[in-house]
């Protein structure tokens, strides 16, 4: 089987709504998930613009609070849509989970995603606990 997509998850002491905030907000991005952007601005309800190394590209936002989802969608090669799928659970007693799956690119390999993801998830508890 061709692996085409790598899920990382973290656990955190955080409530939920602190993370899924975080995360609904998109101007949020780049100071978590540098990797996918340097900049980013509304241009639209639902679509943003995200420039990544001088590149543009657009992103649609789709949230879902009562799953706890937040999916950051754009086009890609051969008129695909895909991007980051993310979800925040609640743990049993206290805190939460944040899972995060995203495709795995033509240039790289699934252990430096799983790497880059490890340290977003990270920023990301760090940010929303701040």
């Amino acid at each position: 089987m061709h692996i085409q997509t790598v899920t990382s998850a973290a656990e955190s002491d955080l409530e939920p709504r602190k993370l899924y905030s975080v995360l609904a907000e998109a101007s949020n991005i780049p100071q978590w998930a540098p990797a996918f952007a340097d900049a980013i601005e509304r241009i639209g309800d639902t679509r943003y613009r995200v420039t990544k190394n001088g590149q543009e590209f657009h992103v649609d936002v789709s949230l879902h609070p009562s799953a706890g989802t937040v999916d950051y969608i754009r086009e890609m090669a051969g008129g695909k849509r895909g991007g980051a799928y993310i979800r925040v659970t609640p743990r049993p007693l206290s805190g939460s989970t944040v899972t995060i799956t995203v495709p795995l690119g033509p240039n790289t390999t699934a252990s430096a995603v799983a790497d880059t993801l490890k340290q977003e998830l990270a920023d990301l508890i760090r940010l929303a606990g701040s």
